[in-house]
C-alpha cells in the first residue's frame, strides 16, 4: 500500500494560500483545514467547502479565494487526506460526523455547506442528520451511483493508478494528459498533493460510491438548496437531473456550460458566477 507523502514544494504551496491552518478532533482523529477568515471582528457567515475524493484542501484555494468578499471559507482535508489522519471507516455517515466536528470545534454559527462530488454526498447527508444548524447547502456535481444504478464512471484502478503515480513522483505535464483543461496552478497542486491521499480512503470511497445512494438522502435534504451541475458531466447525466428534480420539487438545479464533472477546474469563471449566486441567495 503506497504511503501518504507530502513534498518540501507542495508543503511550500501552502505559503501562497492566504488562510490559516485548524485543527480539531473528530473522536480519535485530528483533521485540519484550511480557513480564510476568522480574526477578530471577522462577521462574515462562515462557509464549509467539502472537496472531492482526491482533492486535499489546498487544491480548492482557487474556489476559496474568489469567494472571500460573500462568505468565511473553511476548507478541510477530508478524513485520509491532506494533514488528516487516516480513519478506520469512510462512509457517508462518519464523513457527515466530521463535518459537524468541524462546525462544532470550530464554533461556526449557522454555516452554509458545499461540497464538490464526494464532497456534496457528505453535505447531503449532514444536512438530513440535522446535527448542527445550518443556512442552507450547495452540492456540486455529486455522485449519483449506487445500488442497482450505473456505476461510478472513473473506475477504482483509475484513481489508484493515479495515487501510484503521484507516490512515484508525478508533474503537472503528466496530470495535463490526464485533466488537459485545467488551469496549469491546479495542475501542479494535483502533481503534488494527490499523494497525501490514502489507498483505503480512496478504496473505500469509491466502495461507497457503488453501495451508498445519494437519493437515499436527496429528497430530505431541507431547504435552501442548490444542485449545480456541469453541462457535460458523466457523474450527474440529464437522467440523474430528472430524477433530482422529480425527487426534491424544492431545490434549485443549476447548469453550468462548457463543464464535466471537474466543474470548477474545467469551466473556473462560469461555475464560480453560478456558486456565487447560490451563496447570495443563501444569504437573503
Amino acid at each position: 500500500m503506497p504511503t501518504r507523502s507530502l513534498t518540501q514544494s507542495a508543503l511550500a504551496d501552502l505559503a501562497d494560500a492566504p488562510a490559516t491552518s485548524r485543527w480539531i478532533r473528530s473522536g480519535p482523529l485530528r483533521l485540519h483545514a484550511l480557513d480564510y477568515g476568522g480574526g477578530p471582528g471577522d462577521g462574515r457567515v462562515p462557509l464549509l467547502l467539502l472537496p472531492g475524493i482526491t482533492s486535499p484542501a489546498v487544491t480548492m484555494d482557487f474556489v476559496a479565494r474568489r469567494l472571500t468578499d460573500l462568505v468565511r471559507p473553511i476548507v478541510p482535508d477530508i478524513r485520509g487526506r491532506g494533514f488528516s489522519d487516516d480513519g478506520d471507516s469512510y462512509d457517508l455517515e462518519t464523513y457527515a460526523g466530521d463535518a459537524e466536528a468541524w462546525i462544532e470545534g470550530l464554533a461556526l454559527d449557522r454555516p452554509l455547506l458545499a461540497g464538490h462530488s464526494m464532497g456534496a454526498r457528505i453535505a447531503a447527508v449532514t444536512a438530513v442528520r440535522a446535527k448542527v444548524a445550518l443556512r442552507g447547502t450547495v452540492l456540486v456535481d455529486p455522485p449519483m451511483s449506487g445500488p442497482g444504478r450505473e456505476p461510478y464512471p472513473t473506475t477504482l484502478p483509475a484513481f489508484l493508478g493515479q495515487l501510484e503515480e503521484a507516490v512515484r513522483g508525478t508533474d503537472a505535464d503528466e496530470v495535463a494528459r490526464a485533466w488537459p483543461r485545467w488551469p496549469r496552478r491546479e495542475q501542479e497542486l494535483r502533481a503534488r498533493w494527490l499523494s497525501s491521499c490514502g489507498e483505503t480512503a480512496l478504496t473505500e470511497t469509491h466502495r461507497s460510491f457503488e453501495s451508498e445512494d445519494f437519493f437515499t438522502w436527496w429528497p430530505s435534504v431541507p431547504g435552501p438548496t442548490e444542485m449545480i451541475y456541469g453541462a457535460d458531466s458523466p457523474v450527474v447525466t440529464e437522467a440523474g437531473v430528472r430524477e433530482a428534480a422529480r425527487t426534491h420539487l424544492g431545490a434549485r438545479l443549476t447548469r453550468v456550460p462548457d463543464a464535466g464533472h471537474m466543474v470548477f477546474w474545467d469551466n473556473p469563471d462560469a461555475a464560480l458566477d453560478v456558486l456565487r449566486d447560490a451563496l447570495r441567495a443563501q444569504l437573503g
